[in-house]
């Protein structure tokens, strides 16, 4: 009987060859999209999982809010670990991690670059499961300056010798540490990444009891199963022990009383599980960029929807072909077949032609994820040969689509009557029509949602391209490591000055875009230490704001030949608005923190620049003060089209200093580029997913057009009869489904204008979504309607209408 069963369903699907290549690349689509999805959405889920305590480990993070700036720190003090394993003893084990950048590592006469540094405490590694290559885990870090590095840095730097024992040198830092370990290099899905680790007992600042820089990020390890929200209560009362006497100190009021006027300041727990999707600091505040749950929500109903596009794509198609086997039905029950029978044989039609799409779709995964691993910046992997787990999960995968595309269509056709079907009068259920309407609109509802989506996210990137930053990014060139050269650099500046090439130079680490020198103080206002808040500082020389473009609005820029200067700053808007002065800033003092000892510089306000954005557009303008202190790195801005002739003259005059360090360079305009290269990855594969729905979404109107078409053959033929234009009969045809499609906008525009605004919120500074985005995407769908119906309209329309009274 099961022969018999597929040798009728490869029949069938074969006899009809144009609707089994339609519901084959369809599902196709729709599986391999679902497949690739859900691999993104597994990597975005796994962060932190390979570790056998991460249902245990949790991040203390630092908030608060003081005179109106809010704080949010995935850092916090040196004191915070240690302080609160000895006082809570839910907490089993406390580590930190200290990042330090990329120095230079000499090994004998070599000299290495781009390996990322950072101390850690020496139980680090028996919290984190990071495996030994070489080397005891409890005893590797204890000592000063000792340091462990990754297997594949001990290739690089040792290659097939034993690394243990040896000496690295630290050039940045002028520090030999001995290696007394080799690691397994970090997995991807770590939202940590780093290739030497240095004891914590080299750094001194880590033992001071200052509670006032935080620079540490730091981990706990609670009891199994233990509800860290049970210790996160109890975590103000280490604020009120440790912190309050240094505000009753530094401000002049006590805890209560800075509470009191909507101040406060926090120690709170972060699941370590939560780190990668659920945080929300700055990228100069976490150990790397995270990712973003709202991606893998959106993601994960794409897929979802992609699959369920492609199942009811296969239902309207197999339900439009209904009528070419209607006698069949009616034949096979008048022989005896029973409702079961005929459900099983289109069940094993939708099973076979599923899994025929199921095989072709993992062959367009394979082919297709290197492009998608390209475009995301991922590294995914789909190898299910070797496991059988993933075998099974694909198998059943295969067998629910195949139930859920198939299941409708199986009860639609065994349920004809056989003596209608054989009198070539089968009569159409209106529930049927309701139900396939019912599924276009769905279809054109996630249609429309994302050509909405899909506009507003380029209006946003392109906003973000377009608005002016309160600096000029064009033509900036970066030398980061012209430090490096040591007194040689200041004679590099002077040559880049006299070239004509070159319209000013100005020595600065401190960038608006991209990687840069990061430098946080508390300062207050004149003699108002109660209004003590904290504030960016650049370190600067009188070159650097006609450099970079900026503006001043008040004041004047610091002279290079005024020696008094050093005791100036230049402050922004933001900063005078937030103090109270507004235009009237110059002349008052603003008093700088230079240690954690209390101790302090005043400033006078010689100018006010413009407001620039010196971060992401995600974050609003913060507090700024320009000091005319010494920096490192040259910033030059360029005044000819010959870039190429310049960065050979550059080169050539940085070897002639005779340095081992490699000339390197960067564009600000690229730099700025980068810091939303997320937000523009993703909207390219929005971009790609939404086609690829929209397309799918076609098939499925193609689909129900070709049954309506058949439906009304006869109804077609006497209206042609009756005098009727091929016009006319096209806008017959037509209308029925354009009122889908303008059901479908109307629920479609609500839906997409609340997740879009929802998107927009992360984003300080944003557009506005306009009106004529709707009709953008409204005429879009009606036209795409068109173009997809229009096929069967005009097949129809132009039918003989002999033919078509002849039609039973």
């Amino acid at each position: 009987m099961l022969k018999n069963y597929i040798k009728i369903a490869f029949r069938n699907l074969l006899k009809n060859k144009a609707f089994t290549a339609i519901n084959i690349f369809g599902l196709v689509i729709g599986i391999a999209t679902c497949l690739i999805i859900m691999l993104f959405v597994q990597d975005e889920l796994s962060f932190d999982r390979f570790n056998e305590k991460a249902d245990q480990i949790v991040r203390v993070v630092f908030r608060g809010k003081m005179n109106g700036e809010f704080i949010k720190e995935a850092s916090t003090m040196a004191p915070t670990a240690q302080t609160l394993k000895n006082d809570y003893p839910e907490v089993l084990a406390a580590t930190r991690i200290r990042s330090y950048g990329s120095p230079k590592v000499m090994v004998n006469t070599k000299v290495f670059a781009g390996a990322s540094f950072a101390y850690v405490d020496a139980n680090f590694f028996q919290v984190f499961t990071l495996p030994f290559v070489k080397g005891d885990v409890k005893t590797a870090l204890i000592e000063p300056n000792t340091i462990l590095i990754t297997q594949a840095i001990a290739n690089k730097y040792f290659g097939n010798e034993d690394p243990v024992g040896k000496t690295l040198n630290l050039k940045d830092k002028n520090q030999l540490f001995k290696i007394t370990g080799v690691i397994a290099d970090l997995p991807v899905n770590s939202h940590f990444h780093f290739d030497l680790f240095g004891s914590m007992e080299t750094l001194p600042e880590a033992k001071l009891p200052t509670w006032l820089a935080s620079n540490y990020h730091t981990y706990l390890v609670l009891q199994k199963d233990y509800d860290y929200k049970k210790l996160e209560a109890k975590l103000p009362q280490v604020i009120d022990k440790y912190m309050g006497p240094l505000i009753k100190q530094g401000m002049g009021v006590s805890l209560s009383e800075f509470r009191k006027k909507g101040n406060d300041v926090g120690l709170f727990l972060q699941p370590l599980l939560d780190i990668h999707l659920k945080s929300d600091f700055s990228n100069s505040s976490s150990l790397e960029p995270s990712g973003d749950i709202r991606y893998v929500y959106i993601f994960g109903a794409i897929a979802l929807f992609m699959l369920l596009i492609a199942c009811i794509n296969f239902m309207n198609l197999s339900t439009a072909g209904a009528s070419k086997r209607a006698k069949e039905v009616g034949i096979r029950k008048v022989l005896g077949s029973v409702k079961a029978e005929l459900i099983t044989q289109f069940l094993l039609e939708s099973i076979i032609l599923t899994f025929v799409a199921l095989v072709l779709a993992l062959l367009l995964v394979k082919i297709s994820l290197p492009s998608f691993n390209n475009l995301s910046g991922k590294a995914l992997v789909f190898d299910f040969t070797n496991n059988p787990l993933i075998i099974i999960g694909i198998l059943s995968f295969g067998l629910l689509v195949s139930v859920l595309a198939g299941s409708y269509p199986a009860f639609f056709l065994s349920s004809f009557k056989p003596i209608s079907v054989l009198k070539g009068t089968v009569i159409p259920n209106r529930k049927g029509i309701s139900f396939r309407s019912g599924l276009v609109v769905f279809q054109f509802i996630i249609s429309v949602s994302l050509i909405l989506s899909t506009t507003i996210v380029y209006q946003q990137l392109s906003y973000i391209q377009s608005k002016k930053l309160g600096y000029d990014k064009e033509q900036l060139l970066v030398l980061r490591n012209a430090y490096l050269l040591g007194n040689n650099a200041a004679i590099l500046k002077t040559q880049l000055e006299n070239d004509p090439r070159v319209a000013s130079v100005t020595v600065s680490a401190f960038l608006p875009a991209g990687p840069t020198d990061t430098n946080m103080s508390g300062v207050y206002p004149d003699e108002k230490m109660e209004q003590n808040r904290r504030a960016i500082i650049y370190q600067i020389d009188a070159q650097y704001i006609p450099t970079m473009g900026m503006q001043i609005v008040l004041g004047r820029n610091f002279s290079k030949g005024l020696t008094t200067d050093s005791s100036n700053v230049i402050i922004n808007e933001t900063m005078a608005k937030t103090l109270g002065w507004g235009k009237k800033a110059v002349g008052h003092i603003i008093n700088r923190f230079t240690d954690n000892n209390g101790g302090t510089k005043s400033y006078t306000i010689v100018g006010v620049v413009k407001d620039f954005h010196f971060k992401s557009l995600h974050e609003e303008i913060a507090p700024l003060m320009m000091v005319l202190e010494e920096s490192h790195g040259l910033i030059i801005k360029v005044k000819t089209k010959d870039i190429a002739g310049l960065l050979a003259t550059m080169k050539t005059e940085w070897q002639k200093f005779n340095s081992d360090e490699p000339f390197t360079y960067a564009f600000v305009d690229e730099l700025f580029n980068k810091t939303y290269l997320s937000e523009q990855k993703t909207g390219t594969i929005l971009s790609i997913f939404a086609g690829l729905t929209i397309f799918i979404a076609c098939l499925g109107l193609f689909g129900l057009a070709t049954f309506t078409a058949e439906q009304r053959t006869k109804e077609i033929g006497v209206r042609k009869v009756l005098g009727a234009s091929i016009g006319q009969l096209i806008a017959l045809l037509s209308k029925d489904f354009l009122k889908l499609v303008l059901v479908a906008c109307l629920i479609a525009f609500p839906l997409g204008y609340w997740a879009m605004s929802m998107w927009l919120q992360d984003f300080v500074y944003r557009i506005n979504i306009s009106w004529w985005i709707f009709v953008f995407a409204g005429v879009g769908a009606i036209a795409i309607a068109l173009l997809t119906v229009s096929y069967q309209a005009i097949k129809a329309a132009l039918m003989n209408p002999v033919k078509s009274l002849k039609t039973e």
